[in-house]
């Protein structure tokens, strides 16, 4: 499926059916996603169910990896959030970085790629959280009022100190990969 199209419950499936989980927390977010979206008909709407999906960016830069402390549960975290009608999580991960950093982002080359994936929850509902990888232009952060004002780029190893449990093996994927070195 196409960014731009909305998402399907089958598109997703496909996508999330060929993410490489490599450690045990993520098999089990990729098995729950996959079971959660054979089951719910509007798998990225906030309000259809208390589970659904949202859209999240690893923003990578020549800076390091950009986190933001959340505001509401005070852990630092990848940008992210719900994802609007008609759009794909991919289109949620790019407008909610650039939305709650003031970073202009844009998706890795070749285009959006599902980069993590996690399970967790957030308050009285369950977020089948989508992470992309995105790169950021070398700005300072500058959140706008209402957003958390505690944005910064981390070096890897400072971003795996700080990074919420859900982000550290994405961060650690990350690490692994590359991409802090090539950001095409």
């Amino acid at each position: 499926m196409e960014p731009g199209g909305g998402s399907s419950a089958q598109a997703l499936r496909g996508e999330v059916a060929a993410f490489c989980a490599r450690t045990a927390r993520e098999r089990s977010s990729r098995a729950r996603i996959l079971d959660e979206l054979g089951r719910l008909v509007d798998p990225c709407s906030r309000y259809a169910d208390p589970v659904h999906v949202t859209g999240s960016a690893l923003v990578v830069g020549r800076r390091g990896v950009l986190l933001h402390r959340h505001k509401v549960i005070g852990r630092w975290m990848q940008p992210g959030g719900h994802v609007e009608p008609g759009e794909h999580p991919a289109e949620t991960a790019s407008r909610e970085a650039t939305e709650e950093t003031g970073v202009r982002v844009r998706h890795a080359h070749p285009g959006p790629r599902l980069f993590h994936l996690d399970v967790h929850c957030a308050g009285d509902h369950v977020h089948l959280d989508l992470r992309y990888l995105l790169v950021g232009s070398d700005d300072d952060p500058c959140p706008p009022p209402g957003e958390s004002q505690q944005v910064r780029w981390c070096a890897i190893e400072e971003a795996l100190a700080l990074a919420d449990e859900s982000l550290v093996d994405a961060v650690a994927r990350l690490a692994g990969s590359g991409e802090l070195d090539d950001r095409g």
